[in-house]
């Protein structure tokens, strides 16, 4: 199966395929020489009665030529998998420079352990179709001819006979392709299903053992992998099928013409070594068609992997490209009747929402779940767009602004901070790259995480994240804190950062914070009432929209919503 996407991308390695091509085209030359070689051996010595003495020359090159078509062979395989190697690495590359592109709103939106297989095993998949099946279509279509140009101006009737039956091969091969193309999607399907259930059950193996329903997980597990066992169990019958029905017909054409040559060799109509030397090439002519035929089923798993792989790099990716610089002076942020909807969700997260963000100014949003906090971080932040309105930095249209630029800008300090695998200055580093030692380490200490980070095993060396040491909620929080000291950017962004922390760490981190925020434009969403008391100015979500804003005593005041949020954290009856 052809595939123009893929196609595409076969022509970054272009002289790679050309060059395995040729080697195929010269092996097919190989391939004449060697038959003419050995009929003309087996001629003088069983016909012309010459001794082995007289024709050891031609055994030594009939040797020659075996040596230098496996050779070949093995180049050629060389080759194709260089190419292969690269289309692969180039594919990765570009669908996961594109994921990271459509961030993580896109990501939430997926299941992970999709996506994983999809950039691992999926790739891989595209091994057979470049190394394999791409050279190997070429070869049947050129190799045959090749043969027939030799064959036909010593017998007409065996040329006809290897014409009209090479069709058959890939007309019956299209057949059961067809056949087995629902079995390929449909394995495909239940692998990356598979893949994303086995990293859900490893991320939430805790709960599972809490809940006592590790044992359910494993019975749905134990069900798809049955179902893929099933599915791979009915390709693998069909790719059974196919190569029996392959070499059915290349054997029967192949006796054809065995029996013609015989018939016509009875009767003295044909030289011995002429129809020997046919005899030969016939299973050769059917070769490289049986060898396509037999990577069929590799070239449907290769397209309906593409088929994924293209239509995550179909999505449209957010401008981030161009635009300008982000203005002098303070951050004033503005906010002017914005829209935002999911994909799906029945009303907006956001309905025209406005507010300003001044210089040096703390802003808390609360609200309870669901009113839209998040979202309108995750704008601040582009990683989405308005669908309506506009957000205005120092009076230019955020939409206007380098992506890339204005998140230099920004310090985000999200509910549960990610560490990656890695030591920890190199998760502090991820604030500012270029810094150094020393500044990792004042960052540290302004965050109040230099203490426990001396007391680790290798200090600032020690590996974290996965595969690495465990660091409690507090300690990753206060690592996150350093990031941000490091980054030093004017306007913070603070997604309740002490949520599920005990007392003493939320103090720690509450310390830290409060030291961070200190000659900073603050964006706080808050979920707990006790952070937002101290804050210049309080917006009031729900649904959607900004239904209260104002400061603490202003706001209780009103007996609204933030009236009812305060009561009910204090436990009071509103």
């Amino acid at each position: 199966m052809l595939d123009k996407r893929l196609l595409g991308e076969a022509k970054k390695v272009r002289f790679y395929l050309a060059l395995t091509v040729g080697l195929g085209l010269a092996t097919g030359l190989l391939i004449v020489w060697q038959a003419a070689n050995l009929a003309s051996i087996i001629n003088d010595v069983f016909l012309l009665n010459q001794t082995l003495s007289q024709v050891w020359h031609s055994l030594l090159l009939l040797l020659a030529v075996i040596l230098l078509r496996a050779l070949l062979s093995w180049f050629t395989e060389v080759m194709a998998q260089r190419a292969a190697a690269q289309i692969k690495a180039s594919l990765r590359r570009q669908l996961l420079q594109h994921l990271l592109a459509l961030g993580p709103v896109h990501a939430r939106g997926e299941r992970t352990g999709e996506l994983v297989n999809l950039l691992t095993e999926g790739i891989e998949v595209l091994d057979d179709y470049f190394a394999q099946y791409l050279p190997k279509l070429v070869l049947a279509a050129l190799i045959p001819i090749l043969i027939l140009f030799f064959v036909f101006p010593i017998d007409l009737t065996s040329g006809l006979i290897l014409l009209f039956t090479a069709p058959l091969i890939p007309f019956f091969m299209i057949l059961i392709g067809k056949w087995a193309d629902h079995l390929t999607k449909r394995q495909w399907v239940i692998m990356s299903r598979m893949s994303a259930h086995f990293l859900d059950v490893l991320q939430g193996l805790t709960t599972l053992k809490f809940f006592g329903r590790s044992k359910d997980q494993a019975r749905v597990i134990a069900r798809i992998s049955d179902d893929f066992r099933k599915t791979t169990l009915g390709v693998l019958r069909v790719a059974f099928l196919s190569a029996l029905v392959l070499e059915l017909l290349s054997t029967i054409s192949t006796a054809l013409m065995a029996v013609t040559l015989g018939l016509r060799l009875v009767y003295d109509r044909i030289p011995f070594q002429e129809a020997f030397f046919l005899l030969l090439l016939a299973p050769e002519f059917y070769l490289p068609l049986r060898n396509l035929g037999s990577q069929f089923h590799g070239s449907m798993s290769g397209v309906n992997v593409a088929n994924r792989i293209f239509e995550v790099l179909s999505l449209p990716l957010p401008r981030e490209e161009g635009g300008q610089g982000v203005p002098r002076g303070g951050l004033h942020l503005e906010l002017q009747d914005v829209t935002f909807s999911y994909a799906g969700a029945n009303q907006p997260a956001l309905a025209s929402c406005s507010f300003a963000l001044l210089p040096g100014q703390v802003v808390a949003l609360v609200g309870p779940s669901g009113a839209g906090k998040t979202t309108l971080a995750q704008l601040l932040l582009r990683f989405i767009e308005p669908e309506r309105g506009t957000i205005k930095v120092g009076g230019i249209p955020l939409s206007q602004i380098n992506a890339a630029e204005w998140r230099n800008q920004v310090a985000f300090l999200p509910q549960h901070p990610y560490l990656f695998y890695g030591t920890v200055a190199d998760n502090i580093l991820l604030g500012r790259p270029e810094a150094t030692l020393a500044e990792v380490m004042e960052a540290a200490k302004l965050a109040g995480a230099h203490q426990f980070i001396s007391e680790l095993p290798q200090g600032y060396q020690t590996p974290v994240g996965e595969g690495g040491i465990r660091l409690s909620g507090g300690e990753a929080q206060r690592l996150a804190i350093a990031r941000a000291f490091l980054k030093n950017a004017p306007l913070l962004i603070l997604d309740e950062a002490t949520t599920g922390l005990d007392p003493a760490n939320e103090q720690a981190v509450q310390e830290a914070l409060h030291s961070l925020m200190q000659g900073r434009t603050v964006l706080v969403i808050a979920h707990r009432m006790s952070t937002i008391y101290q804050a210049d100015h309080i917006l009031v979500m729900e649904q959607g929209r900004i239904v209260e804003q104002g400061r603490h005593e202003q706001l209780l005041a009103k007996h609204g919503l933030y009236y009812r949020l305060v009561a009910a954290y204090r436990g009071e009856t509103a």
